[in-house]
């Protein structure tokens, strides 16, 4: 914990799967210090996007790997290369980290890190053997009113933080079902054989880092439950018709999963899931605390003690939102806005990864971040499929947790002095 790596004055990158990397690929030529080496991907125009976009922000080509199904090992065994920017499907996430990091390179993946504990293990095992970073890609633990609620809770705003809840919810039924998107319908392939929460992270994360899990707390056990199957079929229903082979296929995935998970300190956060009902996009994000509460969808709350049973009004909310808006927000956040990706936070956390990176910094989140709040993938499988019964989570950090502090606000203007 709080891995601290030789700093890197330009931090040469590959980036494989440009799908989702090809957004990574427009950010990351925007930030001073890096260099795009290498890109791979299985699709020809997607390569050529990637060039294109290098080439508008002035930097060289990079070399292209394509054409077969492990040509990443060849990007990973390259030694002009400090940083494997993973942004693969699912089942690729752990296979590439692994290959990266037991060549010398740093790892980021995208989310979640890996789908069974046993590979969260294997992630931890190798990042402490090889003593490199394997960064979880979480952007909302960058997005604007979470990095404020962080904020806040550091600076003791809303008390001892004892609740959180997070979630998923996004209606994906279209995105499952479309057969020109992504490789293999690894999504959909996935919601065939599998039940419980298969996307914890987004609403997981931020809420973790804010209650300080891994660094004074841990997960200690989760209990998980979920509806029975309803959105994929009826939209196949809809869209192929009812006699289609997409209707008459079996989805495992329940359409509403709720996970409950209990701290070693008692305190506790609800996880949502949902990605096959016709419902707005929603991550929750509440923070419940003994002196406040902040609440993000459908619209930024915050409550405060002594006058908690109502809302802040706008503009004593707006005095707060500026008074506690975090440090990385304030330096980045205009840039971020104008760069793009989810509104700004995947060019926030692009950027402070490579600001780590080149100073020789702990990154924000680490590779038990990574295990502890993928983990929950299998686990809240297994409680699904054993009526709900709690299920134990492991300590990824070894006890570590104990006397680990919670990552401080950063200070930009004592890092920029």
């Amino acid at each position: 914990m709080g891995l601290r790596c030789d700093p890197l004055s330009e931090v040469r990158i590959a980036v494989i799967g440009l799908g989702r990397g090809g957004g990574a690929v427009e950010r990351l030529s925007q930030i001073e210090g890096t260099r795009i080496v290498a890109l791979c991907d299985l699709r020809d125009d997607r390569i050529k996007k990637c060039q294109e976009e290098l080439k508008k922000s002035g930097r060289p080509e990079a070399v292209v790997y394509t054409g077969g199904e492990e040509e990443w090992k060849k990007v990973c065994e390259r030694d002009d290369i400090d940083l494997i920017y993973n942004a693969t499907p699912w089942e690729l996430h752990v296979p590439i980290a692994l290959y990266a990091m037991k060549h010398g390179k740093h790892a980021v993946v995208e989310v979640p890190a890996a789908l069974t504990v046993a590979d969260c293990w294997a992630l931890v095992d190798t990042a402490e053997e090889t003593q490199r970073h394997c960064m979880m890609l979480e952007n909302c633990c960058y997005d604007f009113f979470e990095l404020t609620t962080l904020n806040m809770a550091r600076k003791g705003v809303l008390g001892e933080i004892y609740h959180g809840e997070g979630a998923y919810i996004h209606d994906l039924r279209g995105t499952k079902h479309n057969k020109n998107g992504y490789h293999n319908m690894w999504r959909l392939e996935y919601s065939k054989r599998h039940t419980g929460n298969p996307y914890p992270t987004h609403g997981l994360g931020p809420v973790a880092q804010i209650m300080g899990i891994n660094r004074g707390d841990r997960f200690d056990y989760l209990t998980s439950t979920s509806t029975n199957q309803y959105g994929l079929t009826l939209y196949a229903e809809q869209t192929f018709g009812k006699d289609s082979p997409e209707a008459k296929a079996t989805y495992k995935l329940g359409d509403m999963n709720n996970t409950l998970i209990r701290t070693v300190k008692g305190h506790t956060l609800l996880v949502v899931h949902d990605t096959t009902s016709p419902r707005p996009y929603d991550r929750i994000h509440k923070i419940s605390g003994t002196k406040g509460y902040a609440v993000k969808y459908p619209e930024e709350k915050i409550a405060l003690d002594p006058h908690a049973h109502e809302f802040l009004k706008p503009e004593e909310f707006k005095a707060i939102m500026a008074q506690y808006e975090h440090p990385l927000s304030r330096y980045i956040g205009e840039k971020a806005k104008a760069v793009g990706g989810h509104g700004g936070m995947d060019y926030i956390m692009d950027w402070r990864l490579i600001y780590c990176l080149r100073n020789g910094l702990p990154l924000d989140q680490d590779v038990y971040d990574a295990a502890t709040w993928s983990c929950i993938v299998e686990l809240s499988e297994h409680s699904v499929e054993n009526r709900s019964n709690s299920v134990d989570v492991p300590d990824f950090t070894r006890g570590a947790w104990q006397n680990a502090k919670p990552w401080p606000v950063i200070d930009m203007k004592t890092v920029f002095c």
